[in-house]
């Protein structure tokens, strides 16, 4: 498969999934709050695939977080499945499907972030780079918990779904520490891999 045609399938892959979720999720209101993110990502996506085309590393970890998003916005987070077979499999005392989130808004605000500060000449140390895209991935992840906190403000009792604290009183605190074990994953173990992809792509001009 070509690189092009692998983009096209995860695009349809990821519209196909979020026409499916938007059909009847469990709250209309959670369902847009949660996919927000991937209806602002994706015309952005193709508004630079020619102009600074990212990795395709990149590209499949982004369509894996759209998918996260997606099914988390269909059920909420407190109710996926997948939640739910993790739950029993490993014991839990709740659905931990708001974790593998929050992982992913660690992972892949990192990856861009690294692709970006060193294809843009940025920076030269890539140590530097990797922290600074640790840095910038839990600005993001304190943020959205800052969003969290406003909806919660504004909505009260309605907010309940898109919180899916699920009663755990240090689900703020846990949602950062997962993106932080994401974003320290990607530029530990995933560096090499997308340094190899991004010396074969045009530097930004």
């Amino acid at each position: 498969m070509t690189r092009d045609t692998l983009l096209l399938v995860l695009g349809a892959v990821v519209l196909a999934a979020l026409v499916a979720s938007g059909i009847a999720p469990y709250e209309r209101g959670t369902w847009v709050l949660e996919v927000l993110p991937v209806l602002l990502a994706l015309p952005v996506l193709a508004l630079t695939r020619k102009r600074f085309p990212l990795s395709t590393l990149l590209y499949i970890l982004i369509a894996a977080h759209m998918l996260v998003l997606i099914l988390g916005g269909a059920y909420t987070y407190a109710r996926v499945p997948l939640g739910f077979w993790l739950q029993d499999w490993m014991g839990l005392g709740r659905n931990p499907y708001d974790k593998i989130g929050h992982f992913m808004q660690g992972l892949v605000p990192a990856m861009v972030a690294r692709e970006i500060l060193l294809r843009g000449a940025y920076l030269s140390s890539r140590r530097m780079a990797g922290f600074l895209s640790v840095c910038v991935a839990m600005a993001i992840s304190a943020v959205y918990e800052l969003i969290e906190w406003w909806a919660a403000l504004a909505l009260g009792q309605g907010a309940d779904e898109f919180l899916g604290t699920q009663g755990d009183v240090w689900d703020t605190q846990s949602d950062m520490f997962l993106a932080l074990i994401g974003a320290t994953f990607a530029v530990t173990l995933l560096a090499r891999w997308q340094d190899s992809q991004m010396a074969g792509l045009p530097k930004r001009s």
